[in-house]
């Protein structure tokens, strides 16, 4: 191509002796001067047709041209993405709210059968069944005593589980809506997860320990209350967190270290072939690269992603499954929230109050007790993931990276676990391709629709439903399903100092330890211990620091001595009474200077006189004082114990 453009311009040169013969002007310097003038006009034009001839031989050049302005880049389309959204909820408001008599926990929509399952953290599980419009109650059941810690429903919606911290796990049969069995179990369980694929004749049922990091492997029925098998090699911690890929016949479990691991459920329980080879090459190690922990793991309906959430960093992350590489990344932490909002980029301004008020209720979801009720669904094309956020529920369109919808932005509360039934309630029988192609309205009716949208809200006794019905009453759509509190007792209990106790049981990785309380000289240390042991502020919290013939400290949800605060969201006032540390084993608030108490505590090994007047005893150790002991003896790295030792929860009598 260079040389045609040289072969050009040598083409356009002539030489001297050439253009003195075609110059009919006279050879000799002694023409007339309007010869001499001509000549040199004749010359320059000469030049200057020249000069152009060889600009205009650019023009010439073979080979394609560059753009005279970079081309906008195309935003990515997905195809029929109009009807998927048709396919979700039109209302972004609820147009409805059920009720339990205590906090929601889970909720759960079980495919094929349609039912929905919520349960509470007093322990009761309610089904609902999904009708032409919304839910009708079927069935309630006091599943366990105490909390429940994880929920799951198999990939056939036929079964249900639940475990609680009453060391059992109870097995529901979905389709009759009743309690098929129940499993007492030598540990307490952390999770539960079905593991067998659709139509398998012996239902499976993997239980992870709180305490160890073994799974074992549970026969469905529940008539064996031994585990069909042990899984001792996967993990170094204690399993978190499962999930089931039905398509891969596979489950990514995450433990407390922040470590995924892929396993299959049967045969040799390892990584199975069709996955990645070679586990450097995923993805999989972010959540220890940055010290967070995943609290959430969904599979998308097809099996080729998974979705999770993890806390400190508030990060959602979608994985594509077989090759464990991120496909997507959303920030949503708490730095990122307040720039963007300050910036003005966010997805809805808020009125500075507002703002301030949403971002406390953000703050409060770092409580153990409440992160692991937080999930992220796919729908049924999975192409969209949905999840609650401070603005409200967002919709995902993953394929474009856009927000394409927000749920309940405007509602007083905050969404936390969801779940979405997008089937046809009312399809009975077969429809002929000449039934579908009629104008039956009948027919149309029968066959639509009715998509729905449930959330629990962080603090909240009702779940939500969202649906089509966009023209739903505020003053109705609240629904007093259960039957109100006895207001006398209610207002007898108010006149109270509130929860009180006098008596407690720190039950220990170590052994339990008996404290008695003094709710007469520190009414208000008291209340809030109380308080945060009830609503198990303090369960799997550690002895963040440890001094040997002086103290071990506890009650920091953080684990590092920074974190912490009392029930009334804020410190409060030292109480000083005629209690002295003049014994060992008392129990006392640990604090940062005066009226500074938070949720923080610590029991005293030897006489520690120094403390008086400077930290409020509310307690002193009674029994168990040999686990005190036990974990003051303890090896610890800059008074931080080398290996955790946890509470497991707090008994109150």
């Amino acid at each position: 191509m260079e040389s045609d453009g040289v072969n050009t311009l040598r083409s356009n040169k002539r030489s001297r002796s050439e253009l003195e013969a075609e110059d009919p002007s006279p050879k000799n310097g002694n023409a007339p001067a309007a010869q001499r003038e001509g000549t040199v006009k004749a010359s320059s034009c000469t030049v200057l047709l020249l000069i152009a001839r060889i600009d205009s031989s650019s023009d010439d050049d073979i080979g394609p041209a560059l753009p005279s302005s970079v081309p906008k880049k195309k935003r990515r389309v997905l195809p029929y993405e109009k009807l998927y959204i048709a396919s979700l909820p039109a209302s972004p408001r609820y147009s409805k709210s059920l009720m339990h008599k205590d906090q929601l926990s889970f909720v759960t929509i079980t495919p094929l059968t349609d039912f929905l399952i919520t349960s509470s953290v007093d322990g009761v599980v309610k089904f609902w069944k999904k009708v032409a419009v919304g839910v009708e109650f079927v069935k309630e059941f006091r599943a366990h005593v105490g909390e429940i810690r994880s929920v799951s429903v198999s990939a056939d919606g036929r079964s249900f589980a639940t475990a609680g911290v009453d060391k059992s796990v109870k097995i529901f049969d979905v389709v009759t809506f009743d309690l098929l069995s129940m499993l007492t179990l030598d540990i307490t369980p952390r999770c539960v997860c079905w593991v067998h694929k659709r139509g398998a004749s012996m239902p499976l049922l993997a239980i992870s320990d709180e305490f160890s990091s073994t799974i074992g492997i549970y026969d469905g029925w529940g008539e064996n209350q031994k585990p069909l098998h042990t899984i001792t090699s996967i993990h170094r911690s204690p399993v978190t967190l499962m999930a089931f890929n039905d398509t891969y016949d596979c489950v990514v479990s995450a433990d407390e270290g922040g470590m995924l691991e892929y396993w299959r459920p049967s045969g040799s329980y390892e990584k199975p072939d069709n996955v990645f080879e070679y586990k450097s090459s995923t993805n999989l190690f972010d959540f220890k690269k940055s010290k967070s922990l995943p609290t959430s793991i969904t599979t998308s309906p097809s099996g080729h992603q998974f979705a999770t959430f993890s806390f400190p960093d508030r990060k959602v992350r979608v994985f594509d499954f077989s090759t464990g590489k991120l496909y997507r990344t959303y920030d949503e932490s708490l730095t990122t929230i307040t720039e963007m909002q300050q910036a003005g980029t966010a997805l809805q301004k808020l009125e500075d109050v507002e703002f301030g008020r949403r971002l406390a209720i953000e703050r409060e979801l770092e409580n153990p007790a409440t992160r692991n009720k937080i999930n992220i669904i796919f729908d049924e094309t999975g192409h969209f993931i949905l999840y609650g956020s401070i603005m409200g529920t967002k919709v995902i369109n993953t394929f474009t990276n856009r927000v394409v919808k927000v749920f309940g932005k405007d509602e007083p509360f905050r969404s936390l676990n969801l779940a979405l039934y997008q089937g046809q309630p009312q399809k009975k029988g077969i429809v002929t391709v000449s039934m579908a192609a009629s104008a039956n309205p009948l027919l149309q009716d029968a066959e639509a629709r009715d998509p729905m949208l449930v959330s629990s809200a962080s603090g909240k006794v009702r779940f939500y439903i969202f649906t089509n019905d966009t023209d739903a009453s505020k003053s109705s759509r609240d629904i007093q399903n259960e039957k109100p509190r006895n207001l006398n007792a209610l207002s007898k209990f108010e006149a109270k100092p509130a929860e009180t106790g006098t008596s407690a049981i720190l039950h220990t990785t170590y052994g339990d330890i008996h404290i008695r309380l003094f709710p007469e000289a520190a009414p208000k240390a008291v209340e809030n211990f109380v308080t945060h042991s009830k609503n198990g502020y303090y369960n799997n919290t550690i002895f963040h620091r440890v001094i040997r013939k002086f103290m071990i400290q506890c009650g920091d949800p953080l684990g590092d001595g920074t974190g912490g605060e009392s029930i009334w969201g804020r410190e409060f006032e030292d109480e000083f009474s005629t209690l002295k540390h003049d014994k060992p084993y008392t129990v006392s608030m640990a604090n940062a200077g005066p009226n500074t108490n938070g949720s923080q505590f610590f029991i005293t090994t030897e006489k520690t006189p120094w403390l008086d007047k400077k930290h409020t005893i509310f307690g002193r150790a009674i029994q168990g004082l040999d686990v005190v002991h036990r974990i003051e003896n303890t090896r610890v790295y800059k008074e931080k114990p080398e290996e955790d030792v946890k509470i497991v929860n707090i008994s109150i009598a």
